[in-house]
């Protein structure tokens, strides 16, 4: 099942429950002690700039994997991914805070650079008046064994990438469990098989361990279900999920020959794909995979290009939320896009009511092999 940590940090004494989160998750993750010191050093960091610079804010805190069946899979580490989330006034001048060194008073001398220097991966997303999100990625290896150009997505055991890279997309998500939750509900899961790769968004109905269990058992059966269409998948899902409270499910598939997107859901899941400049909902059909299936669950195919965008969410997302409208965000780590689509469609004053899971797919940056 999905564990996700999520640690509030409106105090400096919430600092060291981050510090826990991060260790406990990179015991999960199989890191050694070299690396979840510089894991706990890392979201110490995050915690401390979100008090100082942001008002306070959250750390999500996952073990993430790559995908059953990529290629060159086996010889990436799994890794631990924090996000740190905030409603701040945003920093003025990015490139600065990133110089290896350059810190503020308070903090541990470490700064963002150094954060960055650790990490596997490391990306900072700000906006005026919004707010900030940084996100690191620290796996087992050296520098780079997970993030870059390396292949990664989602185990069918929940524990999920946020970085996956191959043969021209990447995905990426987060996941907020409702109420600080051990584990979540929702789960996204991204596996290829052949010129196919899907991304999968799975809501177990309700929230706790039993939609936990829902989610969990479609992930695994996507393993087996990778060569299929997103239709046909959700139809061998159906009974899959039989005997279990069932799942709102979203399900895309890129294949990339042809270089077409396809996309069928059934359930209270949403999708918005970005192309030609403007947002267009892909629409799902009603009814619960493993409950109500419907008779006929058709496809939306749409052509995938450099500038391409598209996000998958649950419903903790509220109904009028908007899509994000900063530009970077088309090339950014697929996982930030989606951790600034949570904080922009909440906020203190207006939190998610239930399991929360955002997922994104974008094409790989030009410089990518």
């Amino acid at each position: 099942m999905a564990r996700v940590w999520d640690v509030p940090v409106q105090d400096s004494t919430r600092v060291r429950d981050t510090r826990v989160a991060v260790e406990e998750a990179a015991a999960l993750a199989g890191l050694d002690e070299p690396r979840t010191s510089a894991a706990a050093l890392v979201a110490t960091e995050l915690a401390t700039n979100l008090l100082r610079h942001g008002g306070g804010g959250r750390l999500l805190v996952e073990a993430v994997a790559p995908p059953t069946g990529l290629e060159g899979a086996t010889a990436v580490q799994t890794a631990v991914q924090i996000a740190a989330v905030d409603h701040g006034p945003g920093i003025a001048d990015v490139p600065a805070v990133l110089v290896d060194g350059f810190s503020t008073a308070e903090s541990l001398g470490a700064g963002l650079g150094t954060c960055r220097r650790l990490a596997d991966d490391f990306a900072l997303h700000s906006a005026p008046g919004r707010g900030t999100v940084a996100l690191a990625r620290i796996g087992g290896g050296a520098r780079g064994s997970v993030g870059g150009a390396q292949a990664r997505g989602t185990r069918a055991d929940g524990v999920r990438a946020a970085g996956a890279s191959a043969c021209g997309a990447r995905a990426g998500g987060v996941n907020v469990p409702f109420a600080g939750a051990e584990h979540s509900g929702d789960l996204w899961t991204f596996v290829r098989a052949g010129d196919r790769l899907t991304l999968m968004l799975a809501d177990g109905l309700g929230h706790g361990p039993a939609a936990a269990h829902a989610s969990t058992a479609a992930a695994e059966e996507l393993r087996r279900l990778a060569h299929l269409s997103p239709a046909d998948v959700l139809r061998r899902l159906d009974g899959a999920l039989r005997g279990t409270r069932g799942a709102a499910v979203a399900v895309a598939q890129l294949d990339t020959r042809a270089g077409l997107l396809r996309f069928a859901g059934i359930g209270n899941t949403g999708a918005r794909l970005y192309e030609g400049g403007a947002w267009r909902p892909l629409l799902s059909r009603p009814g619960i995979v493993g409950v109500h299936r419907p008779s006929t669950v058709p496809e939306t195919e749409a052509r995938w290009a450099a500038d391409r965008l598209l996000i998958l969410h649950t419903d903790g997302l509220p109904s009028r939320w908007v899509p994000p409208s900063d530009p970077a965000l088309l090339t950014a780590d697929p996982a930030v896009t989606a951790a600034v689509t949570v904080r922009d469609a909440s906020s203190p004053a207006r939190p998610v009511r239930d399991d929360t899971a955002v997922a994104v797919l974008t094409p790989d940056p030009p410089d990518l092999p």
